[in-house]
């Protein structure tokens, strides 16, 4: 009797899972791949599973207008997985929808209703180069969602354009780019602490100028119909952090931080610093500023290892204002520690080079000089033979000159005069 008993209440149990899984509001079992919507939701969002790497599916709405991935109104919205189709609607019609496509053999479609984004609302005072913990979080009827499924396909974005008063009449062109400062998603890396709670987290960087900027948190990839606007100041960081490298052997490097004391409580600075010398060795230093101290010093041994070395450093500090917690994670840099022994032998070789180097130069300008010399002597004998040759036909030919006028002219006998008598 008792056995029976027992019997009876899991099969009553077993009948009543059933009918809670077939009446609930998330989960449709399809009739024909048939479903329907009621008149009072306003936006929904259908999670339809079909087989793997097959086609989307083709929705048909109760008029008839058939709605496909690449066709669709702008109040429709079309995600596609290799084996789902996520389709938001806004204002869907009221009455039976059709899904066409191969549908999974379960036969089923989960719908979502009142979908709502809550985010943490941005500092009155934002700084440049910090680094913000965000968040926001996917409600449904006011509770968490949970749905790893849609949440897997969810990605929200982080932008920042600058602030305009009257922007209709600045041309497209002229008009401020948006920035996307963060993408975040529900996979539990990073800052987030859950994967597929609902709750996205990100370490958002603000890294933009100084000024006015209206911040959007919007659905990167359309899935949901959200976007929440707000209006930030970013100011001018408000710590400064020095790297003063030693410039003499055995002597320690130096690391300052400098604040601005209307914007940091005194005595809440801190730093945490991680150098790499050139062969990979991390060394990390913290410091901390104590008592109403605004500055903070401390000093980075020189490990003396020439090559290429890099730090990276966090800063810490407390808003005076806010008294919020502020994070700066300053970028990567590199200095150079020098060889002096490898420059000291390096300059030796180039000496002793050079030294053979101008011998050799010497010895060529010798034997340089040598061609030349002997060069012009031979041309000042090329040039005085040819000099004396020429004297030579020129005197030749002043006595040709003058014997032949001798040979032609005629002569004329002189007779003597009588002697007076």
């Amino acid at each position: 009797m008792r056995g029976d008993l027992v019997g009876l209440l899991l099969v009553l149990l077993i009948i009543f899972n059933a009918m809670a899984e077939q009446t609930s509001d998330r989960d449709i079992r399809l009739l024909n791949n048939r479903f329907r919507i009621d008149a009072t939701i306003t936006q929904v969002t259908f999670l339809i599973y079909r087989e793997k790497h097959s086609k989307s599916v083709i929705l048909i709405q109760p008029d008839g207008l058939k709605l496909y991935a690449w066709r669709h109104p702008y109040t429709v919205s079309w995600h596609q997985e290799y084996d789902m189709d996520i389709i938001s609607v806004l204002n869907p019609m009221p009455g039976p929808w059709q899904a066409i496509g191969k549908v999974t053999p379960d036969n089923k479609i989960r719908i979502l209703s009142n979908l709502s984004m809550n985010v943490d609302i941005f500092p009155d005072r934002l700084y440049q180069g910090e680094k913000v913990k965000f968040t926001a979080r996917l409600m449904q009827d006011g509770n968490p969602l949970n749905l790893r499924e849609f949440l897997d396909s969810v990605e929200l974005a982080v932008t920042f354009t600058e602030f305009i008063e009257s922007i209709e009449g600045i041309p497209v062109d002229q008009q401020p780019k948006t920035r996307i400062l963060g993408r975040f998603i529900d996979d539990g890396s990073g800052l987030d602490e859950y994967a597929g709670d609902g709750v996205f987290t990100v370490e958002l960087p603000v890294n933009v100028m100084p000024g006015k900027y209206r911040t959007r948190v919007t659905s990167g990839n359309g899935v949901f119909f959200r976007t929440l606007e707000q209006e930030v100041l970013v100011y001018p960081p408000p710590l400064i952090a020095m790297f003063k490298q030693s410039r003499k052997k055995e002597l320690p490097h130096h690391f300052f931080v400098e604040s601005d004391t209307a914007s940091i409580e005194p005595g809440t600075i801190a730093v945490h610093a991680e150098f790499t010398d050139s062969n990979g060795k991390l060394s990390v230093y913290q410091g901390q500023a104590s008592g109403e101290y605004t500055r903070l010093t401390f000093n980075i041994d020189d490990s003396n290892e020439p090559g290429r070395h890099k730090w990276h450093a966090w800063l810490y500090a407390t808003d005076k204002i806010s008294e919020r917690s502020l994070v700066f994670e300053l970028p990567e840099q590199t200095f150079t520690v020098v060889d002096y022994a490898s420059i000291e032998q390096a300059k030796i070789e180039r000496e002793v080079s050079e030294g053979g180097w101008l011998h050799i130069e010497s010895k060529k300008r010798h034997i340089l000089e040598r061609e030349e010399e002997s060069k012009i002597a031979l041309i000042t004998i090329i040039v005085g033979n040819i000099l004396l040759l020429v004297l030579a036909i020129l005197t030749w030919l002043i006595i040709r000159k003058i014997q032949a006028r001798k040979l032609f002219n005629p002569r004329e006998d002189k007779l003597d005069k009588p002697p007076q008598e």
